[in-house]
């Protein structure tokens, strides 16, 4: 009995050796953090609000019943996502593509080159030295992990290799640094007897982005189960998804109508760059939602810092609640009931008066940030361009969804809710209370898109109990 009495006392000394806590419960101590409001985005308070039709459901579709929800604190994009944020996806989606594809080509070319030739395709090797970095991405849980990481390991780098960033990509064929470089740079263009006036044109058919969905809600109901259950990748058949947008809809959208200007320049030129993206469907935004949030914390890594929350769309629920801005019972996010000001301006990009189109001084869409923003900061909640949320459309959702951050989303419906109404809708859609749908898969012209990323903590919140 001694002898075990005096083995648990030099345990006991043993663990406590070197230890600063002095045999006190004082927790783990992580790094310091400080919150970060995210860039281009504004804090939008939780609290509770009257969800629904505050006023005559002049259309009698009876799928907004009024009812009290309760939302938690959250960021949310100010404006739109526009062409050039959008395009700032292309381009990466792009050009990892192309750098994957020099690195691969690289590798099997390797012997044939000359090592101390630096310029030539062996700049775009693999890195080596990346083991490190793959055990950083799993921190990020597998529910934050782009797909496009399990997509290198699949194609030939389960070795610890990453493809190199840090070389720039030239397309300039007066610059291309040998043959082989030429060879994989050259497979991403249309060959020249489909490009148009002689214009040398991406195939933008081959910007394909690869990810993995989680699904946490199946997981939390069946525990125990293998994480790997609930990890899907619903593209990894056709290599990815197409990221580029849908240009034809400003055609397909309207039959009989001269729209080949919106079609030839609206989402590439400069013109265009803070006007909001449009024919992107609700996968597509999805798929923008996973880079943005690993393009961010890659920056986070790189900086020893904590990673972010996962960028996403709003539900249904947080939407309405960021759209009224504060204001309870308002139809509008300026308050209402009117659509114009006390100047007689319109306050919004829609469809006025008999579809004159240029009354609100706009026939299409106009800039993310026109017109006055809410009393939370965000621009254009009614009109320009109606917007997807998380949430699949059910005319009996508000009824049967939980009171607290309502969502649903049920993959069997695959017709999503889009709010605000857009530069072609009428006065009922920019309501804050008007709900509409389309198909998960559709693009349009008149859909776009934009981003919340949860608030770390509780105590933002709009409002409190009086009694």
């Amino acid at each position: 009995m001694k002898k075990i009495f005096l083995i648990t006392l030099v345990i006991a000394f043993i663990t406590s050796c070197g230890s600063n806590d002095k045999g006190e419960l004082i927790g783990v101590k992580g790094k310091k953090w400080h919150p970060e409001k995210p860039y281009g985005m504004s804090l939008v308070p939780g609290g509770a609000f009257i969800m629904g039709k505050s006023d005559d459901d002049i259309a009698d579709v009876q799928d907004a019943p009024t009812k009290t929800v309760s939302v938690r604190s959250f960021y949310m994009d100010e404006t739109e996502i526009t062409n050039s944020e959008y395009r700032q996806f292309v381009n990466w989606v792009r050009d990892s593509i192309i750098r994957l594809e020099l690195a691969k080509l690289e590798e099997l070319v390797h012997d044939d080159l000359d090592p101390l030739n630096d310029n030539s395709i062996n700049m775009y090797a693999y890195n080596e030295n990346t083991f490190e970095y793959l055990e950083d991405v799993e921190q990020l849980g597998e529910e934050d992990v782009s797909g496009y990481q399990k997509y290198l390991k699949e194609y030939g780098v389960g070795d610890g290799l990453t493809i190199n960033n840090n070389v720039e990509l030239t397309f300039d064929r007066e610059e291309y640094v040998d043959e082989h470089y030429a060879f994989v740079v050259e497979q991403m263009f249309l060959p020249e007897d489909e490009w148009y006036n002689g214009q040398r044109t991406w195939d933008v058919n081959k910007f394909k982005f690869d990810f993995t969905n989680f699904d946490i809600e199946a997981a939390a109901n069946d525990k125990g189960a293998p994480r790997s259950k609930f990890l899907t990748r619903p593209y990894k058949e056709k290599g990815g998804l197409e990221v580029y947008p849908d240009t034809t809809v400003w055609i397909r959208d309207f039959e009989y109508s001269y729209n080949e200007p919106m079609h030839n320049d609206y989402f590439w030129h400069d013109a265009y760059g803070d006007y909001p993206v449009v024919g992107v469907s609700w996968e597509q935004a999805q798929a923008f939602c996973q880079w943005r949030t690993i393009n961010k914390n890659t920056y986070k890594k790189s900086k020893g810092k904590q990673f972010v929350n996962s960028f996403r769309l709003p539900s249904e629920a947080e939407w309405e609640y960021a759209a009224r801005g504060g204001l309870q019972g308002a139809s509008y996010p300026w308050g209402g009931p009117y659509t114009k000001n006390d100047r007689g301006c319109f306050m919004a990009n829609f469809k006025p008066l008999r579809g004159n189109y240029s009354a609100d001084q706009a026939l299409y869409t106009v800039e993310a940030d026109a017109y006055e923003p809410n009393d939370y900061n965000l621009y254009n909640m009614a009109g320009n361009v109606a917007e997807w949320t998380m949430s699949s459309y059910h005319s009996t959702s508000y009824e049967y969804s939980s009171s607290i951050n309502p969502n649903v989303n049920n993959k069997a419906y695959d017709r999503k809710v889009v709010r605000g109404g857009s530069w072609k809708d009428v006065a009922y859609y920019l309501q804050v209370s008007s709900r509409d749908h389309e198909v998960d898969s559709m693009q349009r012209s008149y859909i776009g898109f934009r981003t919340v990323q949860d608030y770390m903590g509780t105590d933002a919140t709009a409002n409190e109990a009086t009694n």
